[in-house]
């Protein structure tokens, strides 16, 4: 299986602009600059994308990790909080924020230990070589 995306680029890095056009037109000419980079542009960016991959990727992950062990997920959130380094240039990490609703025969201990396994074997996770971090709330 193949995913593809395509990046149009033109001008200068400062005022530049491009769009992004994803395989399933989902993002369809998404305007990205620097200013929806490093500033408040209207548009999106590689790192807010990467953030999105990586909260979805490992949401679907948890309530697969659930379903294998006979339970039906309840309603499952995650924010991801990607950090870049300015100075670097460099992605430094990543901060998965987790809540799941009380889901009947998964104890709090269970929950998190299953979001912990699921932060450890997602696909983006194990394609990213930053540090991750999880925080669980199970409520």
């Amino acid at each position: 299986m193949k995913r593809t995306a395509n990046a149009h680029w033109n001008g200068n890095l400062q005022t530049g602009n491009g769009e992004i056009t994803t395989q399933s037109t989902v993002l369809n000419k998404t305007q990205y600059s620097f200013k929806t980079r490093f500033a408040d542009g209207i548009g999106t960016n590689p790192e807010e994308l990467l953030a999105a991959a990586h909260a979805g990727c490992f949401t679907m992950a948890v309530g697969a990790a659930l379903t294998q062990n006979g339970v039906t997920p309840g309603d499952l959130t995650t924010d991801a909080i990607l950090d870049l380094d300015m100075t670097a240039l460099a992605v430094t990490g990543i901060h998965l924020s987790l809540k799941g609703s009380i889901i009947e025969g998964v104890s709090e201990e269970q929950f998190k230990a299953i979001a912990e396994g699921a932060k450890a074997n997602c696909i983006i996770s194990k394609a990213l070589n930053v540090p991750i971090t999880l925080e669980v709330v199970y409520a």
